[in-house]
């Protein structure tokens, strides 16, 4: 399906109409951002190795039952996906102590958690996205109950899916960030899932594999982002 008008450009991701109102195109960018936009840049690659990791991962919790935008890859840089009615809200699961958790409580970066942690974020970059609770979103009318429990429920079963998934690849699964939306009244796993949104330690040498190296300007960004997507595909990318 080929896109037709554009509509949005975010901070990664480029979003076209296509000829079915129901579906978009969306085109991973080489673009990024760190420090709710204060620091920007490009990432060779970034754009191509995003959207194959994204579609891998959405179709592997596909297979495993829990449904998303995802419809298909289209190109290297490109997927169809539903077009969901966004929930503002953003989901975070961490098992691993690092990033903001790490300042908020006073825990030593890499300090296993003894249980996964959920967090809701607020999803408006005006006021840096922050971090709310379950009455925040009720009382600003995010979302209902029944789609919040939906929400926690999915997130949870992805964490247990692709954190299991990942130790078969030689990768820690430390935290990362969901976003969902609503598609003919049903909620839906959206947005991406990659290198961007997760952070992915080497479980060997501890080695960060995700966009981290760009916050950190630690160099051999687009190398950690290519090494996730070769031990997904078995080097068959």
């Amino acid at each position: 399906m080929e896109k037709q008008q554009f509509l949005y450009e975010g901070k990664a991701k480029r979003i076209y109409a296509t000829a079915d109102p129901d579906l978009l195109v969306v085109a991973y960018k080489d673009d990024a951002t760190a420090f709710d936009g204060k620091k920007k840049g490009q990432i060779e690659r970034k754009g191509m190795l995003n959207n194959r990791i994204s579609s891998f991962f959405f179709q592997l919790l596909a297979s495993r039952g829990v449904d998303s935008h995802f419809v298909r890859q289209l190109s290297d840089t490109e997927m169809l996906v539903k077009k969901l009615d966004i929930i503002k809200v953003e989901t975070v699961v961490r098992n691993i102590a690092a990033g903001s958790l790490s300042r908020r409580l006073g825990l030593a970066e890499g300090t296993p958690l003894s249980r996964p942690v959920l967090e809701y974020y607020y999803k408006d970059d005006a006021l840096g996205d922050p971090m709310i609770n379950e009455y925040h979103i009720y009382a600003l009318n995010l979302a209902d109950r029944g789609q919040l429990l939906k929400i926690a429920e999915d997130s949870l079963r992805i964490n247990e899916i692709l954190s299991g998934y990942l130790r078969g690849k030689n990768i820690i699964l430390v935290d990362f960030k969901l976003e969902f939306g609503l598609f003919k009244g049903e909620v839906l796993l959206g947005d991406e899932i990659s290198p961007d949104t997760c952070r992915f330690w080497d479980a060997e040498t501890g080695e960060k594999m995700d966009k981290d190296r760009f916050r950190r300007d630690l160099g051999g960004v687009s190398e950690a982002y290519a090494e996730v997507l070769d031990r997904l595909t078995g080097g068959k990318s």
